[in-house]
Parts: C-alpha cells; sequence; structure tokens
C-alpha cells in the first residue's frame, strides 16, 4: 500500500487522499470562488481538483507531467482534454488559459526553469496561477507515503523566489493540510477540527503552500548587471603652447632648452 499511495492517482482513490483532497479542495475553491469562465489548465496531477470549475462556461484541460508521480492514471478526466505532456514542451498555443493550477507539478521535475517557462507561456496577460507544493516546515514533505513526500519540498521564501525568477508574481498565499500524514486519519470531521485550529494556531506548519501567482510585466529579465561601456580616450600631445591669446599656437612657444624657465 506504502509503494501505492507515492503514485498520485492511487493516492487519492485511498481514504486518506480522498481526505487530503476534500481539505485542499476547500482551500482552493476559497482562492477561486467563481470562475467568469474561459480555460483552465491543470498541470501535474489535478484531475481531483479541476470539476470545482469545470462548467457550462468553462473548459478544463488536465496535463499531467511525465513523472513517475503523475504519469501512471487512469482516464479519469472528460474525454478528449486530457494528456501528458514535457517539462520544456506543452502542446498549446501561447497566452491560450485564462488560470493554470499546478499540484504535484513542480517538486517532482528536475526541470522547474522550464517549466515554469512554459506555464508563463500558456497564460494570459491576465491570467492567475494556482500552485500547490510541499511545505518543507510541515509534516506531509517527510513522510514519503504519498505524492506530498516526493520529490524536492518548499519554503515560502524559496517558492516566491523560483516564482519571480519565472516572472511571475505572488499576490497571497496559506497553507493547509494539518492534519498528520501517516497513522489513523480520524474521519473528516476530526481533521476537519485540525484544519481549522492549525490554520489559526499553527499557520507556517500546514502540509502545503497554497500560492496564487500573477504574470509580473514589469519584473527584470536578469539580475547581473549591464556592463558599462566607455567610449575609448584618446591623448593627442601638445607640441606647444601659445602665450598670446590671438596668436597661432606654436609661434611664440619656447624650444627645447631655451625660453625662461617655469615659475610654480
Amino acid at each position: 500500500m506504502q509503494e501505492n499511495t507515492r503514485i498520485a492517482s492511487q493516492f487519492y482513490a485511498s481514504p486518506r487522499g480522498r481526505l487530503a483532497a476534500t481539505h485542499l479542495r476547500r482551500h482552493l475553491s476559497s482562492f477561486w470562488p467563481d470562475m467568469p469562465g474561459g480555460r483552465v489548465l491543470g498541470v501535474g496531477y489535478t484531475v481531483p481538483y479541476l470539476s470545482l470549475w469545470d462548467n457550462d462556461v468553462t473548459t478544463c484541460v488536465s496535463a499531467r507531467l511525465d513523472a513517475l508521480v503523475t504519469r501512471p492514471a487512469p482516464a479519469e478526466g472528460p474525454a478528449g482534454r486530457e494528456c501528458v505532456v514535457a517539462e520544456d514542451r506543452f502542446p498549446f498555443d501561447d497566452l491560450f488559459f485564462d488560470r493554470v493550477v499546478m499540484v504535484h507539478a513542480l517538486e517532482v521535475t528536475d526541470a522547474r526553469r522550464a517549466l515554469l517557462r512554459q506555464v508563463w507561456k500558456v497564460m494570459k496577460d491576465d491570467a492567475r496561477l494556482l500552485l500547490v507544493v510541499p511545505n518543507r516546515s510541515g509534516m506531509w514533505a517527510h513522510a514519503d507515503t504519498s505524492p506530498f513526500g516526493q520529490g524536492t519540498p518548499f519554503s515560502y521564501r524559496q517558492i516566491t523566489r523560483a516564482l519571480a525568477s519565472a516572472c511571475l508574481r505572488v499576490e497571497r498565499h496559506e497553507n493547509a493540510l494539518y492534519f498528520p500524514p501517516v497513522g489513523p486519519t480520524g474521519g473528516r470531521r476530526w481533521s476537519g477540527l485540525l484544519e481549522r485550529a492549525g490554520t489559526r494556531m499553527l499557520p507556517y506548519l500546514g502540509g502545503v503552500c497554497v500560492i496564487e501567482a500573477v504574470k509580473d510585466a514589469y519584473a527584470p529579465v536578469g539580475n547581473a548587471a549591464a556592463p558599462l561601456r566607455m567610449p575609448a580616450l584618446r591623448l593627442r600631445r601638445a607640441d606647444a603652447f601659445s602665450r598670446s591669446g590671438g596668436g597661432v599656437a606654436g609661434e611664440n612657444a619656447p624650444r627645447h632648452g631655451g625660453g625662461p624657465a617655469l615659475r610654480t
């Protein structure tokens, strides 16, 4: 069972996975309670969450990453709206999606910069990104019995820097999943009590970080300062100096070895 729950699709088929999805869906819906329509892209493994926004005016597309945690999965999404993608190549047009949701994505890939670049490209200029990553300070990142315990966890500062380097600006964040990743789950009532208590008393110790970001149109392209180039300065030797303002240079100039000595 431990080996199976490391795969995202099998984890969400387990009682603990269904419970985690229930609480995480509540957090995600608080960020985007109303979807005005358009297109939503889910990157990583987002099938348990895309149904929050899939309706008659919103089209949701699931793009599972070609990684061990997210690749194996049954055909759960809507027909024609699910695919497997590489981190550095998305089969979508630029500026195509109004919203992007990332779960089990950034922590399970070694090509984070390329993945964020692809996400940035397919987002419209006014699009929003909702990202879920394991919290380095939380319990879930240190228990390898779930997909949240695979790959590289992040602190809030680390994920903020990673997004900023991809020209994405964080606007809001909160933590989630305060019930333990191992042992008895205690059911929805007990885990819900832990979620509410943890959010109020230990807000930085949640199992995952939930972050909303937007495109940063004014972000600098790079951190390195541009080299300063000075024009070449050419010095020309002065052969003679005029003693009179109206004379031609060299007429009354002293010769080498002659003329009065200069006094200071």
